[in-house]
């Protein structure tokens, strides 16, 4: 946590709350007290919470933080983040599909990673490797690569998201072999005919080297998320997994902390369970204020002062 940062505040991401997805009368017209914005840029989720924390961005090197999150152990060559994707043809363009871990088991992205390093990485001065769940590019030169990760760009056409540039030659050059080797592979062939999507490319993304380790003030991070992970760690800050409730956070974080909340579950009663385990945290004074980061790009920010309104604000972004 840095100097200027108020050390009673919890900084959470919650699940999407727009779209009638809150119900709760007495949530909803808690939350429309609050200090209520709207953002709905997709940004990567790190750029985010720095922003929000007042810590310093990382100019490159996120897939080397990654890839320190998975590890523990700081990265010492050049890395970029090779996620896998699925790349639809449209009528008049390509329009990409992030593959989230749990669309993917091991056995079916082990082989399509093998294949790549067989086919692709001979004699040439890059490779692939993969790690549990995530895919990575390394190289003995620095690639230009994408800035933002894959459900950045979900759902839209990626060229706008590529590097540009003489630079970014080579980029593309192997963006085309990974779709030419990934395109009528055996695993790739059982999932169209299992009615999944292929992963008939990958996403490089966050090229660069690890930065040294500085020790630097920072809340305690609960989370599920390698890439938060290897930036606290490259802070020799307090990070540890998502505990499963607020309350737990708060109880080993008394003084504020930093949630993320599991990213799938669309459950509405787990959005209101969060909820009101917040709003308890506030009203027994345990915290002075929360920032509450929607997935959907609404932000809530709420102090125990506001719950002295006797108005209420259009509460539409709840809508």
């Amino acid at each position: 946590m840095n100097e200027s940062y108020d050390k009673n505040t919890a900084l959470v991401v919650l699940p999407p709350v727009g779209g009638g997805r809150l119900r709760d009368a007495s949530l909803r017209a808690w939350l429309a007290r609050s200090e209520l914005s709207f953002d709905p840029r997709p940004r990567e989720f790190l750029h985010i919470l720095t922003t929000e924390l007042g810590l310093p961005y990382p100019a490159e090197g996120l897939a080397a933080l990654r890839m320190w999150g998975q590890t523990g152990d700081r990265p010492t060559v050049w890395i970029a983040a090779a996620d896998p994707v699925y790349l639809e043809p449209r009528l008049d363009h390509l329009c990409l599909h992030s593959l989230r871990s749990a669309m993917i088991p091991p056995s079916d992205l082990r082989p399509l990673f093998d294949h790549l390093q067989e086919t692709l990485a001979s004699g040439r001065n890059y490779g692939f490797a993969r790690l549990g769940s995530k895919g990575y590019l390394r190289a003995e030169e620095p690639i230009s690569t994408a800035a933002v990760p894959p459900y950045v760009v979900d759902q839209q056409p990626p060229d706008d998201f590529l590097p540009t540039g003489e630079n970014a030659v080579l980029h593309r050059n192997i963006l085309s072999e990974i779709e030419m080797a990934l395109h009528d592979h055996d695993v790739n062939l059982r999932r169209v005919e299992e009615g999944k999507p292929p992963v008939n490319s990958l996403w490089l993304w966050g090229g660069g080297m690890a930065p040294e380790k500085t020790p630097r003030p920072q809340p305690p991070l609960f989370a599920d998320d390698a890439l938060l992970y290897g930036y606290w760690e490259s802070a020799a800050a307090v990070s540890d997994v998502w505990p499963g409730t607020l309350g737990e956070c708060a109880d080993d974080s008394p003084h504020g902390f930093v949630a993320v909340t599991p990213a799938y579950d669309p459950r509405r009663e787990t959005l209101r369970g969060y909820l009101e385990e917040l709003r308890a945290l506030l009203h027994s004074r345990r915290l002075s204020r929360l920032v509450l980061l929607f997935r959907d790009g609404v932000r809530a920010e709420v102090r125990r002062s506001h719950s002295l309104k006797f108005w209420r604000r259009d509460d539409v972004l709840l809508a």
